[in-house]
């Protein structure tokens, strides 16, 4: 009778590669993404139409959109981080989804309700075939 004392897929050097190899595809993946949503917002100075990626009047969204592995989750996180220069942490969350936020104008604020202007969500939509063939002999 033979007895098996380890897996082949234990292996430290195979679960090595298979760490390797994921950070690396994930990371290509995030890149891709990212390049994808920023090649979709235009710099210009009117408005986008509902439904179509935001213009970018300033730089700001487009330059802050950045991906990252998440090594404990053996995931990746992409999109734009949380604009803080006056008041505008949450400009990146209503252009993607939409909702209400306040406009400051002439010495007034006023309440306004935006449409939604997804970026992030097509970027990845677009991208998300491309995923098989990174994995592809990506094992080494």
């Amino acid at each position: 009778m033979m007895k098996i004392t380890h897996l082949f897929f234990d292996s430290p050097k195979v679960i090595r590669a298979v760490d390797k190899s994921t950070r690396k595809v994930l990371s290509r993946f995030g890149a891709f993404v990212r390049r994808t949503a920023k090649q979709s917002i235009r710099k210009r100075k009117k408005s986008s139409t509902p439904g179509t990626p935001p213009s970018s009047h300033t730089g700001l969204l487009k330059r802050f959109i950045f991906f990252g592995y998440d090594r404990q989750k053996d995931s990746v996180v992409i999109g734009p981080t949380r604009l803080t220069e006056n008041n505008r942490g949450e400009a990146p969350s209503i252009l993607e989804y939409g909702g209400r936020t306040t406009v400051e104008g002439n010495k007034k604020k006023t309440r306004v309700r935006i449409s939604a202007r997804p970026f992030m969500g097509p970027a990845f939509e677009k991208e998300k075939s491309t995923l098989p063939s990174l994995w592809k002999n990506s094992i080494k």
